[in-house]
């Protein structure tokens, strides 16, 4: 069976987010092919794709590597989704359907819940799918994609504290639904720029370790394409 370029992307992207590879180190086709348990072609769409996101880099007579952003680029990732998410949610109050509104609604039952109980691994994953299924509502694709994008980036770049007072961020969340839901997009638009801005305080930039890499195998799972 030919592994889909896609599933191996999406797991040299998950390795690099999650600093198995250290930014700067090198990546070869051998390498990543054994790593993953696939062929090498499947491999080399992968890396162009990872290039052209920005997680790779090719240098002349040396291959690939991971990039290795500078922390004003790091900064600049903050001040992109700062402009990209209130866009999204003021496209998402003007073409969400009755399905996105519902995932919302769900995961912000959900959020305050957790928040009050101090489940605060639980509380990192609900939000990031609440972003992502707030973009999607967008009901653009590139923006989908660019946020997508942005949120990767940001989990390599940063460690994100937990908000002090979790069950504030999260009736944050319930009111962009709540005007998401009444088709209201500035009032949309602007709790949500006011979201992102509390959060930037949140965010501590990794320092990353040089020279170790892990090689332990990790086989791509076959039976996904998602990305």
């Amino acid at each position: 069976m030919r592994v889909p370029a896609q599933s191996v992307c999406t797991a040299i992207r998950d390795d690099i987010v999650s600093g198995v590879f250290e930014r700067g180190a090198r990546l070869t086709e051998e390498q990543l092919a054994r790593r993953y348990g696939v062929s090498r072609v499947p491999v080399r769409e992968a890396l162009r794709t990872l290039e052209s996101e920005g997680f790779v880099v090719t240098r002349r007579h040396a291959g690939a590597h991971v990039a290795e952003p500078t922390e004003q680029e790091a900064a600049d990732l903050l001040d992109m989704r700062a402009l990209l998410e209130p866009l999204g949610a003021a496209r998402a109050a003007q073409r969400r359907t009755e399905a996105h509104l519902k995932v919302l609604r769900g995961l912000v039952r959900l959020g305050q819940e957790r928040a009050r109980r101090g489940q605060g691994e639980d509380l990192r994953s609900l939000g990031g799918w609440f972003h992502e299924t707030l973009a999607q509502a967008s009901g653009s694709p590139a923006l989908t994609a660019l946020l997508t994008q942005l949120r990767h980036k940001i989990a390599w770049m940063y460690v994100v504290d937990q908000p002090a007072h979790p069950v504030e961020a999260w009736s944050e969340h319930g009111a962009i639904v709540d005007a998401v839901a009444r088709g209201d997009a500035e009032r949309a638009r602007a709790l949500t720029a006011l979201h992102a801005e509390r959060s930037l305080g949140l965010h501590r930039l990794k320092r990353p370790e040089r020279g170790r890499v892990r090689v332990s195998q990790h086989v791509v799972n076959t039976a996904s394409g998602r990305n």
